[in-house]
Order: C-alpha cells, then sequence, then structure tokens
C-alpha cells in the first residue's frame, strides 16, 4: 500500500509541473461517510480541459466477516462545456485496482448481497462519465458525477473458512487444478466530492 500512497503523489506533483495552472484538492464526501478513503487532484490544461487523479482506498479488512479492502488508482480526463473546472462536463478514465475482497451482488438478496467466497487479485479498468461542478467563494468547489468503468480482473478465490479454491467455475475441464481465475464486470462509480483550488497562476503572478 505504501507504493500505492507514493505512487499518487509523485503523479500529482508531475502534473502540477506540466499543468501549471489552477490545481484542486478534493475529497469524495459520499465514501468517506462509508470510511473510505478517495482522494483526487485536478489540474487545468487548456481552456476547456483538465486533468483529475484520484486514489480510493477502503481500509476495511472485515465488514461483518466479509473482506472489504481494496485500492484504486485512476487517471482522468475531463472536458467542460463551459470553462475549465466549472459547469457541466464528459471524462474518460483508466485505472488499476488491487482487492481482497467478497464480491457484491446487486438485487439477488435484497439490494445488495455478498458471495460467501471471497477473491484476492488485481485488475485494470477502463470507462467514461459526466459531472457538474460548482464554485463558490471564490477558491471552494462542489463536484456531483457518476462513471460507468469496465473492469478486467484476476485473482484467487478463497471459500468461507480461507482455503483457496482449485476448481473454481469455468476450470471444470482443465487437466490441472488451477485457482488462479478471471472475470469482468462493468462497475459503477457515484460521488460528491468537496475541493479547494490550491494554486492559481493568474492569481499568483498579480501577487508577485
Amino acid at each position: 500500500m505504501k507504493r500505492f500512497w507514493i505512487l499518487l503523489v509523485v503523479a500529482t506533483l508531475a502534473m502540477a509541473n506540466v499543468a501549471s495552472a489552477q490545481i484542486f484538492v478534493k475529497v469524495n464526501a459520499l465514501y468517506a461517510l462509508a470510511g473510505v478513503i478517495n482522494p483526487q487532484v485536478e489540474g487545468v490544461i487548456a481552456p476547456h480541459s483538465t486533468l483529475s487523479i484520484d486514489a480510493t482506498y477502503s481500509p476495511w479488512k472485515s465488514i461483518k466477516g466479509k473482506h472489504a479492502e481494496f485500492c484504486i488508482f485512476q487517471g482522468e480526463y475531463r472536458y467542460y462545456f463551459r470553462q475549465a473546472a466549472r459547469g457541466w462536463y464528459v471524462s474518460v478514465n483508466a485505472g488499476m485496482t488491487g482487492f481482497d475482497i467478497n464480491k457484491p451482488q446487486f438485487f439477488k438478496n435484497g439490494l445488495i448481497s455478498f458471495k460467501k467466497e471471497y477473491g484476492k487479485g488485481f485488475g485494470f479498468m477502463i470507462g467514461a462519465g459526466a459531472g457538474y461542478q460548482h464554485t463558490f467563494r471564490e477558491r471552494w468547489v462542489v463536484d456531483a458525477f457518476i462513471a460507468f468503468d469496465f473492469l478486467r480482473s484476476w485473482y484467487n478465490g478463497y471459500n468461507a473458512n480461507g482455503e483457496i479454491v482449485m476448481n473454481p467455475q469455468g476450470h471444470e475441464h482443465y487437466k490441472h487444478p488451477d485457482p488462479f481465475n478471471g472475470s469482468a464486470e462493468c462497475v459503477p462509480k457515484i460521488g460528491v466530492s468537496l475541493g479547494y483550488r490550491i494554486f492559481d497562476p493568474a492569481r499568483h503572478r498579480k501577487e508577485k
């Protein structure tokens, strides 16, 4: 996990150096309510364009006996219709993830339930989204967004007793046991982030 956070810091500094423009730092308030950490950095690169970097980390080793630890690192390009970092926008993103989780199931046993088995592995994702960013009190922003990512993951599965599943679903006809499995799914991402502009080159030049 240490490498994960080091990568975020290095990428943020590099973006700030290249962009030489307005820089915003944000926190996803909806995720924070669930105890999930999701810091974001957004930098303006053109009159209608920004680049964002965000990291998502769930520190929960277990929730009611279910594994819930994961991390996601993503980069995102945003196109704002009105002005960079203001108003409506569309976006595309790409990222990677590592996880130790019980896979959720939606609308199977209620709104959301979790499989008894859990998986440990990694994955890569790509997706698109849309949102609206509002500026208030000059430096503060509220960013509401939704995105859908296609996730391709690879993992080892474990049963409820912590024993590795040597013959997972789809491997029934393999000549030798192979616990390393894979899957693909569409993953939604929704949030409301609160942010603050920490750097504005125009203001900086005036102050000089």
